[in-house]
């Protein structure tokens, strides 16, 4: 099922979501409605605060952009109740985008090294060290359990050129091809 999206200014994006344990009611029906909701909007990360669940879990598919970042060949997978151990290595500017805050693109620096500790959807225990473009998915959908959205991360002058179009998206006045709930909105889109 293809869930709606939250937008910029929704309260659940500023909280930080609560672990979860594998009782965790219909958790294998989310994760296989965050990954239709993720392609349906083409998106290549997810985190459940994005569909107006405040756990830690977040889910990415980078494999569709192996052409340019050949590192990500494998990259598809699921992060439960996940813990940033250290990142490292030389901090890196890419342009991020976010479903949340839809036709906004900004420069983000980021260190180009994270360890992650997670635990899959098999509740297997994974101890991980990923480079590059792997490294700041990763870290963009770790921010979104933590209540940071990318937008926090660019500079104060940039982030006052972009508010008015912020505004517009927490108030609805965006068209996007995908459902979302909006802050200001009872009804989705």
């Amino acid at each position: 099922m293809n869930l709606p999206i939250v937008a910029y200014g929704h309260p659940t994006l500023k909280k930080v979501a609560a672990e979860i344990d594998a009782d965790y009611p219909g958790l294998n029906d989310l994760i296989a409605n965050m990954f239709e909701t993720m392609y349906s909007s083409s998106g290549v990360g997810l985190a459940a605060p994005q569909v107006n669940y405040s756990i830690r879990l977040f889910i990415v598919d980078g494999t569709v952009m192996v052409d340019d970042f050949p590192e990500l060949a494998e990259f598809k997978k699921v992060f439960i109740n996940p813990t940033i151990l250290e990142d490292r290595g030389e901090d890196k500017k890419a342009e991020e985008g976010c479903l949340s805050i839809p036709h906004i693109r900004e420069v983000v620096e980021r260190p180009d090294i994270v360890r992650i500790e997670y635990y899959d959807e098999k509740w297997q225990y994974h101890d991980e060290v990923f480079e590059g473009m792997a490294a700041r998915i990763i870290q963009h959908e770790y921010d979104h359990l933590e209540g940071i959205l990318f937008v926090e991360k660019i500079s104060p002058l940039r982030k006052t050129i972009i508010s008015r179009k912020l505004r517009e998206i927490s108030a609805g006045n965006v068209d996007v091809e995908y459902r979302m709930i909006f802050p200001s909105k009872k009804n989705l889109k």
